[in-house]
């Protein structure tokens, strides 16, 4: 299909010979635009997650312009429309709290402006799972343009991983094994350059799934931030979106259920975060197929880890999978569990796209028969501690762990754990099962990545590095060890994990896929009637609505009134 420029979205708002085209065109002559500039070319909006606090986005104020360089070579009209920002590791509780508002903000931009296509700019962990929902119920043509890994951290000679080896070294620094002046310099080299986390955290698996579903240009996400490559990728992006626009490439033709598979398996094989399975269950929900957690169970049994990068891998970081043949060289490994027909924003199917796709290291991106881990990444546990289901990433767990029972020490909240973890008279082992709740989307709220629970201090200095623990929160994607998380339903809600006390034991088997509190129904019928209500979070503004229709981690947190079928109408603004 191709359209014609009086087809466009934009021409209702240019074209009409009535008083209110005549305010638009005004409007446009004030900014000092002609006619020339924007009737019969596509409008491109660009939705821009720049700000002063993102450090993931500090070098989109300039990357926009690249962007808008290459609308313009194609034909097209760029106009530059700012969204929410998001940074991680600044904004507070969680940016999870604020992914489904990122999502309103983006669908509503391009909904309510004269825009044909948009090209989207994110990356940082929330940013790329918020901008696509947005897109996808928007339903024009739309492009994502990833904002690539950092370069690789270092310290006295070692390269560091952001977040992974914070978190290691910060235990150092707890067992008094490294100094200040050590902990001083490590954050100075740990994050030299803008982009995002360049460990296989969060946001390095969410630009690649976004780009294996087929919003990026082909391989895009591999392109560390800092390479000129990713200037020219800005700008082939540019020049694409407009293509797809009179080709009438849309979300709904390229986000089939089949493309979201795909990004299942390829997650598997990349050791990805476990905060991509909230993500693409809504993600794909959102775009009409019916995802669950069993899906990528499934997944996890046939694709093996291939990828070698922290933290399930043990040495390498996102610049070294770029330079060993990067997410299109994975691609081309894992091909037995890909439907290739698929096509992507570059308007190719995958089969062609991988023509010429290599791997040029394979002990940074394995063979199939050589895997870091023989199952995927991530395993989905359920039992009468978690009856919808938790998540947990075995890749990056002592594989002494994946079998355990041992008691509960329970934390009824995040500020009781930071207040106690570190008590010298605290009475745990290394066999304790520590418990957090009232982490969850609605008790945290937000589902902060809190699920990482630092081990006890004292067993730190006995040198325990990992331990089971277990909450109804999420943890950074740059996170490892024995964590199972997303217990669902919530403690907050009066799921399970609410009615476990100190002492109780529980048992995991990750190989079978259990997780069990081991105390008769009847006394946790006893508990459950005994459960106070639970205490509102909210009583105004976005965290009220959030609190009233925000939706449990295994149908991926997304807002009840947000849930739509796939291909309904978008409801246009009326122009007046």
């Amino acid at each position: 299909m191709t359209k014609t420029p009086d087809q466009l979205r934009s021409a209702r708002w240019f074209e009409p010979d009535d008083f209110r085209s005549f305010g638009h065109r005004s409007r446009m002559n004030q900014m000092g635009y002609a006619a020339e500039d924007y009737r019969g070319r596509p409008v491109i909006a660009i939705v821009n997650t720049w700000s002063d606090l993102n450090q993931c986005h500090a070098h989109f104020k300039q990357r926009v312009e690249d962007v808008k360089r290459g609308i313009l070579q194609a034909g097209g009209f760029p106009v530059e429309l700012p969204a929410i920002s998001l940074s991680e590791s600044k904004v507070k509780p969680t940016t999870m709290l604020y992914r489904n508002f990122l999502a309103m903000e983006t669908e509503e931009l391009i909904r309510s402006h004269p825009v044909d296509g948009a090209v989207l700019m994110g990356g940082c962990d929330k940013t790329t799972p918020g901008l696509l929902l947005g897109a996808t119920s928007a339903g024009v043509p739309a492009i994502f343009v990833p904002a690539g890994p950092m370069l690789r951290g270092n310290w006295h000679g070692k390269v560091l991983g952001s977040g992974s080896d914070a978190f290691k070294y910060w235990d150092e620094r707890r067992a008094g094994t490294i100094s200040d002046k050590d902990w001083s310099e490590m954050e100075v080299g740990i994050a030299r350059s803008y982009g995002v986390c360049m460990t296989m955290g969060t946001a390095s698996t969410m630009t690649a799934l976004a780009d294996v579903i087929g919003m990026s240009l082909p391989g895009a996400s591999s392109i560390p931030a800092a390479d000129a490559n990713h200037i020219r990728m800005c700008a082939a992006a540019g020049r694409r979106i407009v293509d797809m626009v009179w080709e009438d490439l849309t979300p709904a033709r390229i986000q089939t259920e089949a493309a979201f598979r795909n990004a299942i398996s390829v997650a598997m094989a990349m050791g990805c975060s476990t905060n991509a399975v909230i993500h693409i269950i809504a993600m794909a929900r959102r775009a009409g197929h019916p995802i669950g957690l069993e899906d990528f169970d499934a997944a996890s049994r046939k694709v093996p880890v291939i990828a070698n990068i922290r933290p399930s891998g043990d040495r390498y970081l996102m610049e070294d999978f770029y330079y060993a043949g990067g997410l299109l060289g994975l691609l081309t490994r894992l091909t037995p569990h890909l439907d290739l027909d698929q096509i992507n924003a570059s308007g190719k199917t995958w089969a062609e796209s991988l023509e010429g796709a290599a791997v040029y290291d394979d002990d940074v991106i394995r063979p199939l028969d050589r895997p870091i881990y023989a199952e995927g990444a991530l395993a989905l546990l359920k039992g009468n501690l978690a009856p919808n289901g938790c998540v947990m990433k075995p890749s990056a767990a002592d594989p002494r762990l994946l079998r355990h029972a041992g008691p509960a020490l329970v934390f009824d909240d995040y500020p009781a754990l930071k207040a106690n973890i570190d008590r010298d008279d605290l009475d745990v082992t290394p066999d304790t099962v520590l418990v957090l709740r009232n982490a969850g989307p609605l008790g945290g709220p937000g589902m902060p990545e809190w699920g990482m629970l630092p081990i006890p201090k004292k067993l730190v200095r006995q040198g325990v590095r990992d331990m089971v623990r277990i909450s109804d929160a999420r943890m950074s994607g740059t996170s490892y060890g024995a964590c199972i998380l997303h217990v669902s339903p919530e403690s907050h809600i009066g799921g399970p994990l609410a009615l476990v006390r100190t002492g109780d034991v529980i048992s995991i088997d990750v190989p079978a896929r259990s997780i069990s509190l081991d105390v008769p129904e009847d006394e946790l019928a006893r508990r459950r009637a005994a459960l106070p209500p639970p205490p509102p979070r909210y009583e105004r503004g976005y965290g009220w609505m959030f609190s009233r229709h925000i939706g449990q981690a295994d149908a991926g947190c997304d807002f009840d009134f947000l849930r739509t079928d796939f291909g309904a109408p978008v409801t246009e603004p009326v122009i007046f």
